[in-house]
């Protein structure tokens, strides 16, 4: 027995020193889970303050567009424009590049708020519904109005950088169509995938844009 002890009792001593070491080290990574998550947490709740818990939007003297249910590629992408001063809105640019968030905190919000379903604002205009409903669906072709569903998706829930636009408040939408050619693409050195919408928000008029708007803040 001896023997036996002498010839495993360093071994055994590795062993609990080796065992002591991976628990640190689990430990740690335990604390710097909790620490991430502790930011995650904080950050998504910063995002509701203006955009509602649940995402939903916020309608008021300065409308705050939903997130909820949002395609994570374009949610992602948008918040790097507002970082890189690609898009000019001044407020959310001040408040990406005051509150810069690394490329994994981007994706981790967009899942959260991509996960979200809440029921939409509502309160549109109902008389404008059924003429935003045929040009979503069908377009203007004399004034080279393309139909918003062929990028947008017959349930206006988009695909990839093409962004839901289902549940969308309705003062938003009209804001951002108007206001295309200020808002978006602000780099012209390096143009990125809202050149594409110019054309179209530059030959829609006003009576489309707030019908369209209207008709994408009643879906769900």
């Amino acid at each position: 027995m001896k023997v036996i002890a002498k010839s495993w009792g360093l071994p055994i001593l590795l062993l609990f020193a080796a065992s002591a070491d991976v628990r640190t080290v689990l430990a740690d990574d335990v604390r710097t889970n909790i620490a991430s998550r502790g930011a995650f947490e904080a950050k998504a709740q910063y995002c509701g303050y203006c955009h509602g818990p649940s995402g939903q939007g916020y309608r008021g003297y300065y409308t705050m567009p939903r997130l909820a249910g949002q395609q994570s590629e374009y949610f992602v992408n948008q918040l790097r424009a507002f970082t890189d001063g690609r898009r000019g809105n001044t407020f959310e640019m001040k408040m990406a590049r005051v509150h810069a968030v690394s490329q994994a905190m981007r994706l981790a919000l967009a899942t959260r708020f991509g996960k979200l379903n809440p029921r939409p604002f509502g309160g549109a205009p109902t008389e404008h519904v059924a003429l935003g409903k045929k040009i979503y669906e069908e377009g203007v072709p004399e004034a080279n109005v393309p139909a918003c569903a062929a990028c947008h998706a017959p349930d206006a829930k988009g695909a990839g950088t093409n962004p839901r636009l289902a549940g969308q408040l309705y003062g938003y939408t009209v804001r951002g169509l108007i206001n295309w050619s200020k808002d978006r693409g602000q780099d012209h050195a390096h143009p990125d995938t809202s050149a594409v919408m110019l054309p179209v928000a530059n030959s829609m008029s006003k009576q489309q844009i707030t019908a369209v708007a209207a008709y994408l803040s009643t879906l769900k």
